[in-house]
């Protein structure tokens, strides 16, 4: 579903991706894994065309998405949940779910990331029905973070992109958002997240790469992230 090859960003003449080449398979939760400052967000910002600073190929089903802009990107499917959550703070919990627009698939036969109903969005997440009237500001962290999945995934998009959708939660909204994503894919969502959490990355994702110094050190299936646990939790210094 998504390719991509030689992936290179820049900050300025800081060079902050070296060739990323990944590959996310229809259906699948893949991770990027790493220490703070390996790149894992950039990879995400050039992937919905948010860093202008960039080249290499992005390929979404076979297509060139490299030099579209990020809105054309989220009518092909793209969902961007960003670490910030991405809330409008004047918003009620009902506006922000129902003003974006809702996508529609390229054709009849293409069935996965249709858009949630607002009745399927609520029985996921119960705590934002019960908040429904609200501003966002007055939410939780974690509601917040409920708010951004529950967005994109009533937006229709196929390909969510998420941020650090676990930081700062309490174990039990993690295991929350764990099963809202599992839930996504059980629906035909893919899901490419970036995650300092690694039990949590092993529990959700069927493969993972860790990115080192903006490039890709390996690519990892759930058995060696378990079998090198100790390893890979010390390099990462959590």
């Amino acid at each position: 579903m998504l390719r991509v090859e030689n992936l290179s960003a820049w900050y300025g003449e800081a060079r902050v991706l070296r060739d990323v080449a990944l590959r996310v398979d229809a259906g699948e939760v893949v991770t990027l894994v790493g220490r703070n400052g390996a790149g894992k967000t950039t990879v995400l910002r050039c992937l919905m065309g948010l860093h202008a600073g960039q080249r290499g190929t992005v390929e979404l089903d076979g297509r060139d998405i490299g030099r579209l802009p990020t809105h054309r990107r989220a009518r092909l499917g793209l969902g961007w949940v960003p670490d910030d959550r991405g809330s409008y703070a004047s918003l009620s919990v009902a506006e922000q779910l129902t003003l974006p627009p809702v996508l529609r698939p390229r054709s009849s036969a293409e069935r996965t990331g249709l858009a949630w109903s607002l009745e399927r969005v609520f029985e996921a997440f119960p705590v934002l029905y019960q908040r429904r009237s609200v501003p966002a500001s007055t939410l939780s962290g974690g509601e917040q973070q409920m708010l951004a999945l529950a967005r994109v995934l009533r937006m229709g998009a196929r390909l969510l992109l998420c941020d650090e959708p676990t930081e700062g939660l309490s174990p039990l909204l993690v295991t929350q958002v764990g099963d809202i994503l599992r839930q996504a894919k059980r629906h035909g969502v893919t899901v490419l997240l970036v995650e300092q959490n690694l039990r949590f990355a092993t529990e959700v994702a069927d493969r993972h790469y860790l990115l080192a110094q903006g490039a890709v050190a390996e690519a990892l299936d759930n058995s060696a992230v378990r079998s090198r646990e100790r390893e890979l939790l010390a390099y990462l210094g959590i």
